[in-house]
């Protein structure tokens, strides 16, 4: 697919809604926005089409709400590029996330327009959702626990609803060997500190994926980095 660029003023209608949150917030969402291939993939490829009732697990500060919001608006302004499906629309936008700060920040700068539960996805409800969302988490909990949660996910959808995991790919060498790297980085400078990561390749994710009721395709998302990202679009059977 022939890239092409982003709609006038997406990137700063996703971005500034954090400006109310902190400096920090802004900068960081901006920055993600603009450097992770994986939002422009969900967009540019329609990944989300038709989905309505949408869930993100293990969502941060909720960049992909901003960002589908941000999308939407300017859909609506007529600023999209022919060649891109439209953006997911009548959004039911639902998060979960661990931390209290990213919560605060994510109710801060988005309000009311999505529901954020402060919550261990290892055991919050999940409720119902045609589309599952979960950008690199999975690999921060145990691998009895990316069983379970995957298990409960295919619970929350319908057949055909779909699951988008993007997860680093650890028969990849030394490209793997930086994502952890930079990884461990991020997470103590978030204040995070050192984790323990359980982390798989993509033979085994797509194992796991299939053990649970999933038949998934795998689409590399790291391109511009040096990551060993991909992302694993599963549909529910």
């Amino acid at each position: 697919m022939k890239s092409v660029t982003l709609p006038a003023g997406l990137l700063e209608s996703a971005s500034a809604p954090y400006r109310a949150a902190s400096r920090f917030a802004y900068k960081f969402a901006r920055g993600k926005l603009r450097g992770d291939p994986a939002y422009r993939a969900i967009l540019e490829r329609g990944l989300l089409l038709g989905r309505r009732r949408i869930l993100d697990l293990g969502a941060g500060q909720c960049l992909l709400a901003a960002w589908l919001q941000a999308a939407q608006r300017c859909y609506t302004r007529g600023d999209w590029p022919p060649q891109w499906p439209p953006p997911p629309s009548a959004l039911s936008l639902r998060a979960i996330e661990l931390m209290s700060r990213e919560v605060e920040c994510a109710r801060r700068a988005l309000g009311a327009t999505v529901e954020v539960l402060q919550a261990d996805m290892r055991s919050a409800e999940f409720g119902a959702a045609d589309a599952v969302v979960m950008l690199d988490v999975m690999h921060y909990v145990a691998a009895a626990s990316q069983r379970a949660i995957l298990q409960r996910v295919r619970a929350a959808l319908p057949a055909g609803g779909v699951l988008l995991l993007r997860v680093g790919n650890a028969g990849s060498g030394v490209r793997f060997a930086y994502s952890r790297l930079v990884d461990k980085i991020v997470m103590l400078a978030r204040g995070h500190g050192l984790v323990t990561v359980h982390c798989r390749s993509v033979a085994q994710w797509a194992q796991l994926l299939r053990e649970c009721n999933f038949e998934s395709e795998a689409v590399p998302m790291s391109q511009g980095t040096l990551f060993a990202n991909v992302l694993l679009i599963a549909h529910a059977r």
